[in-house]
């Protein structure tokens, strides 16, 4: 079902793909077509995020032939797929230091849904590139600030203030400066089904954000979760994800890995936490794609108290370019 959705988004950003499934549904044949962008609309299946769709959206976007305006309606906040938020938090300044920036660059949440139903709508605009920069960003730096937004849906307003006090129970005693903001949707852009829930995010001095988020059950599925509970164990995610480390967070070594891989023909370098099985099997694919294999260097952290074991990780970019961009 949401495979489905997502071959016809793909459908939609490309001109001239030709795509056949056969009749079992078992193998698909696939030949890619341009990238060409402009101002689409897409309504994304509810059994998934619109973060599913969204993390691919974020690959292709700087290569289209026009600049991408999308609407995507669904589900904004799952317990499966990076939601809108963290994406919003820390994939857009990860493009950003790779040269893919300007005031066209955002992800504007209009309104939540959440699951079963879903119901949200969130807008996502992107600029043009014709080639990427080299990026060596090394050392994450020291936290400074902790922000986050605690979301409420059809619930009462006062889930959200729940959530942040047992949240800051937790992280005030390493930090002063955080500052989490509630937003409480009411009316037509509540979405569908009633939930709540919690995205962190720690900021470093020298520009790592790293996140962390939950959400509540979806209405009719398991028990209750109570807010207090969900803020603290939210907060503690963040903190294991400040253990992990890297310049990059765990939801995002893909990303990176990949605009480092199209990059111009020079050396980056960036230094990451313990590698998912997800950014794994994504590096297998990079190196059955563009014959790029990553050089590993493993850090071991005793030396600064930097929490978990670390992963440097260089590349030559293959000097990818735009070549669908239209040159006036």
């Amino acid at each position: 079902d949401f495979e489905a959705s997502f071959i016809r988004l793909i459908d939609k950003v490309t001109n001239g793909s030709r795509i056949e499934i056969n009749q079992t549904g078992t193998t698909l044949y696939y030949q890619p077509g341009l990238l060409y962008g402009g101002s689409l609309e897409h309504d994304c299946s509810p059994s998934r995020s619109i973060g599913y769709y969204l993390e691919s959206l974020l690959c292709l976007a700087p290569f289209m032939k026009h600049p991408l305006k999308i609407v995507l309606r669904g589900v904004t906040n799952d317990q499966v797929d990076p939601s809108v938020d963290v994406l919003k938090a820390t994939a857009l300044p990860l493009l950003k230091r790779f040269g893919i920036d300007g005031e066209s660059l955002e992800i504007k949440i209009n309104r939540r849904g959440m699951p079963p139903k879903g119901g949200g709508e969130v807008v996502f605009t992107c600029p043009l590139r014709k080639v990427l920069q080299p990026i060596q960003f090394t050392d994450p730096g020291k936290i400074k600030r902790i922000r986050g937004t605690a979301y409420s849906v059809r619930v009462s307003p006062q889930m959200a203030n729940r959530m942040v006090e047992s949240a800051r129970s937790i992280l005030n005693k390493f930090l002063p400066d955080i500052y989490i903001y509630t937003d409480h949707m009411k009316g037509v852009s509540s979405g569908k089904s009633p939930g709540f829930g919690m995205c962190l995010t720690a900021e470093t001095i020298n520009g790592t954000i790293l996140s962390a988020e939950l959400a509540s059950n979806p209405q009719g599925q398991g028990t209750a979760v109570l807010p207090e509970e969900l803020g603290q164990n939210c907060a503690k995610l963040l903190l294991e994800e400040v253990y992990r480390g890297g310049c990059v967070d765990s939801t995002n070594q893909s990303l990176a890995l990949l605009l480092m891989t199209l990059g111009q023909r020079d050396v980056s370098k960036v230094l990451l936490g313990p590698l998912s099985p997800y950014t794994i099997e994504f590096l297998r694919h990079l190196r059955s794609f563009f014959q790029i294999m990553f050089k590993i260097e493993t850090k071991n952290p005793e030396e600064e108290h930097m929490g978990g074991e670390k992963v440097l990780m260089t590349c030559v970019g293959t000097g990818f370019s735009n070549l669908s961009k239209t040159i006036r």
